[in-house]
C-alpha cells in the first residue's frame, strides 16, 4: 500500500483575509495588465455579447469542465495531491459565502486577459491558443511541486480559449470558467467539512 505523503506548503498558511485580498490583488493586477496591453498594444478586445444560448454553453461547459476535474482528481494520484495542496492554500480558510468572490474574481479578470486580451494579440489561431493556455497554467503554479496542478490549468486553457474562438464570444469561456470555480469549490469545500465531522 503506497503510503500518502502531505506536502506542507511552500507557501505559508494563509488566513481568511489573506485569500481575499490575495484574490482582490490578483484580479486587479491581471485587469490593469489587460488594461493596459489594450491601450498601448493597440489590440482590440475579444468580442463578447450577452447571448443567451452563449450563455447556456458557457454553463454547459463548466458543468463537462467539472466532470472531467473529478474524473482526473478520482483517477489520476500526482493532480489530486497537486489539486489538494493548492484548494487546501486557497479554500481552507474562506467561508461558504467568499466562494463567490472565489468564481467572479479570477473568472472574469483571467478571462480578460488571457483569452479577452492575449488570445486577439497573438492572432486567434492555435499558436494563440497555446501560448495563452500555457501562460494561464503558470499563473497556478504555486509550489515547485505543483506541476500537475500546472499542466490541468493549461488544459483546462485550451479548452476555454478553443471556446472562445469557436464560439465568437468571450462570455462563453467566462461563464465557463465562473461555473466551474463555483462547483469545483464548493464541493471541495464540503468534502472537507464532511471529513472534519467524521
Amino acid at each position: 500500500m503506497v503510503e500518502q505523503q502531505k506536502h506542507e506548503p511552500e507557501i505559508p498558511y494563509l488566513t481568511r483575509i489573506q485569500v481575499l485580498v490575495a484574490m482582490g490583488a490578483t484580479a486587479t493586477i491581471l485587469w490593469i495588465v489587460a488594461k493596459l496591453w489594450l491601450y498601448f498594444g493597440n489590440v482590440s478586445l475579444f468580442r463578447w455579447h450577452w447571448y443567451e444560448k452563449d450563455l447556456l454553453l458557457g454553463l454547459a461547459l463548466g458543468l463537462i469542465i467539472t466532470a472531467l476535474s473529478g474524473l482526473a482528481y478520482r483517477l489520476c494520484y500526482p493532480y489530486r495531491q497537486s489539486a489538494d495542496y493548492y484548494l487546501q492554500l486557497v479554500l481552507s480558510p474562506l467561508a461558504l459565502p467568499d466562494l463567490i468572490w472565489l468564481g467572479l474574481l479570477p473568472g472574469l479578470s483571467e478571462e480578460l486577459l488571457f483569452r479577452g486580451v492575449m488570445l486577439p494579440a497573438l492572432g486567434l489561431d492555435n499558436v494563440a491558443v497555446i501560448v495563452s493556455s500555457l501562460c494561464f497554467g503558470v499563473l497556478h503554479l504555486s509550489g515547485s511541486q505543483q506541476w500537475p496542478y500546472v499542466i490541468w490549468a493549461t488544459i483546462i486553457g485550451l479548452i476555454l480559449g478553443y471556446s472562445a474562438i469557436i464560439s465568437g464570444n468571450l462570455l462563453v469561456p467566462i461563464v465557463a470558467h465562473i461555473t466551474t470555480n463555483w462547483i469545483s469549490s464548493y464541493l471541495w469545500k464540503m468534502s472537507q467539512l464532511s471529513k472534519m465531522k467524521n
